[in-house]
């Protein structure tokens, strides 16, 4: 959510920072509701103090024997009393509103955050190594001979429907093998506390991480109101929720691997083959819990924790800025990375690291204490993929391709796989 006062205090930079997302002005409209709850609020406040005096003066009247005062000042108490009341009720229906509103307020970008409609105008900022080259026209990773044995579709959609994959033998191996490589490789080189999390949440953390009100339809909720996590990210940042941390304590980084749950609402037709974009997949997931004055400094640190799992495994990559056209709800500033996919002639993306400046925080009342001493302030909150696991599959698939249909694994990941360096094109890992 967003801090009322500076909305207040600097109004045309609220507007304009939303016309940087393409967002229509609000300022006029959040401001109208905000002193209407205020009003409401002196109100009450005001009929409060009217009624306790007249209160007072009841006893009195009554000693006195003056009747006529007295019961004047009765019903005065009784009119103030259902006029704190209808106030009362008034600012708490105005607060609900205003609370409404702001929810559905996208997060207000950086300065430095590109501006632009789409993903037309993102701007690369880092590139590492050079795509592979094949002498022979490279395929898809699900046309690959190695991989069919063991990356089923048909049962998937007998099982589930569309959008779902069942990986068997060596294919599900070197899938789990790619999430523990990226685990231990992020708690043991990159310092993250490994955390293990529900995938089934509470309403109220979706709404802290900012996945609802807004986008309920990318996501699945079971019939008793807990909702399936689209990524870790909802259980490591709501880890905070509530919370009133020393300052000490901070940074607080997170790893989780996780199943993952989306909709893909807005997806409808886009790479309806592979396991490119799926209902269920799986993700390792970074996230951290700073001071405001590190975040930046953070989120440079994460695209670099994500970056080096790419380096690692020998895969290609870019690193671009989102505009603010392109730009997730949340996020002040978006690093993606995306990976070569030799298949497909083109960098398709693996990693989105995202800060989010105090914005999460607000929806869920997470604060440090100075150390400084001085009031609580909001904590900064980053997340990022480190990376997704399904995708670094098709990635190591891809580039690893032979011409006989077989994989050549990257060597960072033979340790994880027991030493065995290649899926042949029978699909046996040797």
């Amino acid at each position: 959510m967003h801090d009322i006062r500076a909305i207040r205090d600097n109004p045309a930079a609220f507007d304009a920072a939303l016309s940087r997302r393409g967002a229509e002005a609000l300022s006029s409209s959040v401001l109208e509701l905000d002193e209407a709850r205020r009003g409401a609020i002196h109100a009450a406040e005001t009929a409060q103090a009217e009624q306790n005096k007249a209160s007072k003066e009841v006893g009195r009247a009554k000693a006195s024997g003056d009747e006529a005062e007295f019961e004047r000042l009765r019903a005065l108490v009784a009119e103030k009393k259902a006029e704190v009341a209808e106030m009362q009720g008034r600012a708490k229906e105005l607060d609900a509103r205003l609370t409404e509103l702001l929810m559905g307020v996208p997060n207000l970008p950086y300065d430095d955050t590109p501006e632009g409609a789409d993903e037309a105008d993102n701007v690369e900022i880092h590139r590492w190594g050079t795509p592979a080259s094949f002498d022979f026209a490279p395929k898809e990773h699900y046309q690959l001979d190695g991989v069919r044995r063991g990356m089923d579709f048909e049962t998937a959609a007998k099982l589930s429907g569309a959008r779902f994959v069942v990986l068997q033998g060596a294919v599900a191996r070197i899938h789990r093998a790619l999430a523990q490589f990226m685990l231990d490789t992020h708690v043991t080189d990159n310092g993250l506390t490994e955390t293990w999390t529900p995938v089934l949440v509470r309403e109220e953390m979706m709404l802290g991480t900012g996945q609802l009100p807004k986008f309920g339809e990318d996501s699945y909720q079971t019939t008793n109101g807990w909702w399936l996590v689209p990524t870790a990210e909802v259980t490591l940042t709501n880890i905070v929720n509530g919370l009133t941390v020393e300052q000490e304590s901070l940074p607080r980084r997170y790893v989780a691997h996780t199943q993952c749950f989306r909709s893909e609402a807005g997806s409808a037709g886009r790479d309806t083959a592979g396991m490119l974009r799926q209902h269920q997949f799986e993700k390792v997931e970074m996230v951290s819990i700073t001071h405001p004055d590190s975040s930046r400094d953070e989120l440079d640190r994460m695209t670099g924790c994500a970056q080096g799992i790419l380096e690692r495994l020998g895969l290609a990559y870019r690193t671009v800025v989102l505009c603010t056209g392109d730009m997730g709800f949340g996020a002040r500033r978006t690093h993606d990375i995306e990976v070569w996919l030799p298949g497909q002639n083109a960098y398709r993306e693996i990693s989105s690291v995202s800060v989010c400046g105090d914005f999460q925080a607000r929806r869920m009342n997470a604060r440090f204490k100075p150390s400084e001493g001085g009031k609580p302030e909001y904590v900064h909150t980053l997340n990022g993929s480190g990376l997704a696991v399904g995708r670094c599959l098709i990635a190591v698939l891809e580039n690893g391709q032979q011409a006989d249909g077989s994989v050549v694994l990257p060597d960072a990941l033979h340790p994880w796989m027991g030493g065995r360096t290649t899926l042949t094109a029978d699909g046996e890992l040797i």
